[in-house]
């Protein structure tokens, strides 16, 4: 994103802790709706966070001080519609619905990202520390994000850390993901490494400089397990 107005963009999502992960044109395929009023979609702006990028503006909002469920979707929602509305771009997030939108499609559509034994993607720059947080849309001629030439790195990752660190064992490339075993362990003891961050994520040799910090990683696990709400 080089023109003026993207790195307005750019400017106005790292304020916020977001950023754009890329774009592409869709296709028929693609599962992208129209604009309201009818017209297509010319380009799809991929936005989302990484580890340290969204904790210092989220914690400081009137949604996480709150004891409302939800809190950082609700933060997202206002925003990145905030932001959409200012760039003239609709927005689509990944926690409304039905219908729900493919974003991990979407996501391997703007390249740098592969499938990992973990269920969520890892990108070659970021590793397994992204969030999908929105989709932008336009059918105006596009400021586009170029979608990256290389592949994700779970493709050329022969060892694997991420399969064995876990300690019960809930990663498997064969079975995928096993999230009972993963949430009875966390919920087994509220003292044990894992609070501190998903030991297979960790394990991962690709976007260390992406992580969460240890104050970020329990809030998600608290999500995860359900004392906060779900914000993935």
């Amino acid at each position: 994103m080089t023109t003026p107005a993207a790195a307005k963009l750019t400017e106005d999502l790292a304020a916020a802790g977001f950023l754009c992960l890329g774009g592409f044109e869709p296709g028929a395929g693609d599962g992208v709706p129209d604009i309201s009023g009818g017209s297509a979609v010319t380009n799809l702006l991929l936005i989302g966070s990484t580890g340290p990028s969204l904790w210092p503006s989220f914690r400081t909002t009137p949604e996480f001080a709150d004891p409302a469920p939800h809190a950082l979707d609700r933060y997202t929602k206002r925003a990145l519609s905030q932001i959409a509305a200012d760039h003239r771009y609709e927005v689509l997030f990944p926690f409304e619905g039905p219908p729900y939108f493919p974003f991990q499609q979407w996501a391997l559509k703007c390249g740098g990202f592969s499938q990992s034994p973990l269920g969520v993607l890892a990108h070659a720059q970021y590793g397994p520390w992204t969030g999908f947080r929105a989709a932008f849309l336009t059918s105006e001629p596009v400021i586009a994000t170029p979608a990256p030439t290389v592949s994700g790195p779970c493709e050329t990752c022969f060892d694997k850390p991420c399969v064995t660190a876990c300690p019960v064992d809930a990663i498997s490339p064969e079975t995928g993901y096993d999230v009972p075993a993963c949430k009875t362990h966390l919920a087994s003891d509220p003292a044990i490494a894992c609070w501190s961050g998903c030991l297979a994520r960790h394990a991962c040799p690709y976007g260390g400089d992406h992580k969460p910090s240890p104050e970020t990683a329990r809030f998600h696990m608290e999500s995860f397990v359900g004392l906060w709400g779900a914000d993935p």
